[in-house]
């Protein structure tokens, strides 16, 4: 039976940083690496929200992707 083993757990803040030619919206994002695997999504929303408390731009989007190593 194979096993999934989380590697790795990064956060992603996604910001609207204006508008284009066209009106649609610009967006640009920022990574966080190593995130604490045991975290949950509550508390990475409370500290996505702090994080984006400090920027000028509004946030959007936060994301969390999570790596996976599969062994057999």
């Amino acid at each position: 039976m194979a096993v999934a083993n989380i590697i790795d757990s990064k956060l992603r803040l996604v910001f609207e940083t204006g508008l284009d030619e066209q009106g649609k919206p610009v967006h640009k994002s920022k990574t966080y690496s190593s995130v604490k695997q045991s975290a949950t999504a509550d508390q990475l929303f409370t500290v996505g929200q702090a994080v984006a408390s400090l920027s000028n731009d509004p946030l959007v989007a936060l994301n969390r992707s999570d790596s996976f190593e599969i062994i057999g």
